[in-house]
């Protein structure tokens, strides 16, 4: 029995941070290395341009984040690791299936109906601002994972309804011109490890509250130190369920470590110290992993190779999906 097709997609927006780290890259690493699945990760450069039109940022963003998971042990030749603007035919996909989708069911989308619905609170025209990348990107999402087939698609909660379209949109060019896409499933992790931020909000770029996954010992050392706890001395009894040091020492630590630091909470450990043993015990973690990443910054052409294998190695499939989709649409020979 072959394997089930597993298609992740990555956005190049800058280096990630520890809660990307601990909820999306270590698992989506676990998973492709247990031999389990067929795994395919794709960086998407394309989605990328829907909010920034800085040409430098956009391929400055590929680089680290391709570099970053590299680093946290991405295998390119165990997975199909490429860039999305690589693959010629995804673009084509997008439009064969474009041609399919109802524009009612786009209207629908989370992303375009809150981009309106700000537009109407501020007093603007409902589509003041928004971009046909913006309104359309569920179908170049759709293209993604119908072009490789994909069976299962780990998404956060946010992203269900967009496997729900991808489903749709194959379903009815099924209808129309036979079978030819897989249906997708969202793969939703309901154990995903979600950090508390350094003002225990969760963390995330758009809160400005992010610890950087690959800083400097003496930068990760200065982020640990600002994570806010409350005003409790230290030999105070201290509750661990509601500490973001706790929560991100627990996210890093084994199962008996955690326990420790437990007794540790409740015999009133001094915030200077839990933060200090916090830095110790994620900066051993991260040690061969920034020693890795800053080596692959150091190289691009190294990056780019591994890419542009990936992309040979993607397009062996994507190429032969495409003539047959051609050919089910009628754009054939003349003869």
């Amino acid at each position: 029995m072959s394997k089930q097709r597993v298609l992740t997609g990555i956005t190049t927006s800058g280096a990630p941070h520890l809660g990307n780290y601990v909820g999306a890259i270590r698992p989506a690493v676990e998973a492709s290395l247990s031999g389990e699945f067929d795994s395919f990760f794709f960086l998407a450069d394309y989605h990328a341009l829907i909010k920034c039109q800085d040409p430098d940022v956009v391929h400055q963003s590929t680089l680290e984040i391709a570099a970053a998971w590299l680093a946290l042990g991405l295998d390119p030749e165990t997975v199909t690791f490429y860039r999305q603007s690589d693959i010629p035919e995804i673009p084509e996909l997008t439009w064969l299936l474009t041609c399919m989708t109802a524009k009612g069911l786009v209207n629908r989308a989370h992303a375009y109906k809150g981009a309106v619905q700000s537009n109407e609170e501020n007093g603007d025209d409902a589509d003041f601002g928004i971009n046909m990348g913006l309104f359309s990107y569920p179908i170049l999402m759709a293209a993604d994972i119908l072009m490789f087939n994909a069976h299962k698609i780990p998404v956060g909660r946010d992203q269900i309804q967009h496997i729900e379209m991808a489903r749709d949109i194959a379903q009815r060019f099924n209808h129309h011109y036979g079978e030819h896409f897989v249906l997708p499933v969202a793969q939703v992790d309901n154990d995903m490890a979600v950090l508390q931020g350094l003002d225990g909000r969760k963390m995330s770029k758009s809160y400005g509250n992010t610890i950087p996954l690959f800083s400097t010992e003496k930068k990760l050392k200065k982020h640990i130190n600002k994570i806010k706890t409350n005003l409790l001395e230290p030999g105070e009894p201290k509750n661990p369920d509601d500490s973001a040091v706790f929560q991100i020492w627990q996210a890093f630590a084994t199962a008996e470590q955690t326990a420790e630091m437990r007794v540790e909470f409740a015999n009133g450990i001094a915030w200077g110290e839990a933060k200090k043993q916090l830095f110790e015990l994620i900066n051993q973690q991260l040690d061969a992993p920034r020693a890795k990443y800053t080596e692959l910054m150091a190289n691009p052409a190294e990056v780019e190779a591994i890419l542009l294998q990936g992309a040979e190695k993607a397009r062996s499939q994507s190429t032969v999906l495409m003539s047959s989709l051609r050919q089910a649409v009628g754009l054939r020979r003349l003869v």
